[in-house]
């Protein structure tokens, strides 16, 4: 019996905050320049590409983070590429969001 991958549609997240410790990451125009030039050697599929200046301390509070989310829960996508795992988050709450959205999407 063979087993259908479905086909991966990523979206491109990047974020920076204006916060001090993170005045030092990279821009979120060389986040995705780095991304695109990524998915074009891999051959991805980008639908989707979200930025964020929004620091990533308090959960819940971000508005883009928020729509990454609920474009998994849609369909809209169903991968995401991120210039470091730190972009998606740096709080309990929001990597909560993510952990959960995980294992409703294993459960499938």
């Amino acid at each position: 019996m063979e087993t259908k991958v479905p086909e991966l549609k990523y979206c491109l997240y990047a974020r920076k905050s204006s916060e001090s410790d993170e005045r030092q990451i990279m821009s979120i125009d060389s986040q995705l320049n780095e991304m695109k030039l990524i998915a074009q050697r891999e051959g991805l599929n980008i639908v989707k590409i979200l930025e964020e200046s929004h620091s990533a301390k308090d959960s819940g509070k971000r508005p883009i983070f928020n729509e990454l989310l609920s474009g998994f829960r849609n369909d809209e996508y169903n991968a995401c590429l991120t210039w470091a795992p730190d972009r998606m988050s740096k709080n309990a709450g929001d990597l909560g969001s993510l952990v959960d959205l995980m294992d409703s999407s294993l459960g499938d």
